[in-house]
């Protein structure tokens, strides 16, 4: 899949939201999603990233432009400089958002991406079965909203 970057501010399906720093778009009924999410609130000591739960609208939407199902959640985005990026890569590019330690994770970037994306979607579909699943959706800790979309 190629999209222009910024693509989604000519869709009309896609409501306007704030992307001047980059977007986690995560499955907020994920067990091991949401604990990603809050590892991110933990470690991104500078706020750099915003999180989005994949079930809101612009979560839908997003994932519709992005030519990936609304409804199945086993990739998170990364929205970075108006592109998206998916599975292995986005997550790797996650944690370099993240400082030291963390950063080194990104490491992984040095195998192909078919190899890195065979152990991704290995996780990405057991991970309900492995981790659980929530009945409702994540919610931010109130101190924590403006870091949420």
């Amino acid at each position: 899949m190629i999209v222009s970057p910024y693509s989604y501010k000519d869709d009309l399906a896609v409501p306007d939201f704030k992307d001047d720093k980059p977007i986690i778009v995560f499955d907020g009924h994920c067990v091991l999603c949401s604990n990603f999410a809050n590892f991110v609130i933990k470690h991104d000591k500078k706020k750099r990233l915003r999180l989005l739960a994949a079930q809101s609208d612009l979560g839908e939407a997003l994932y519709t432009h992005f030519e990936l199902k609304p409804d199945d959640y086993s990739t998170n985005l990364l929205i970075e400089n108006g592109a998206v990026r998916t599975k292995a890569d986005g997550t790797m590019a996650m944690f370099g958002y993240l400082g030291w330690p963390w950063k080194a994770l990104n490491i992984g970037r040095i195998f192909p991406n078919k190899i890195a994306d065979m152990a991704y979607n290995i996780i990405a579909r057991n991970r309900l079965k492995w981790f659980g699943q929530k009945e409702l959706c994540y919610m931010p800790p109130p101190e924590e909203k403006d870091r949420f979309l």
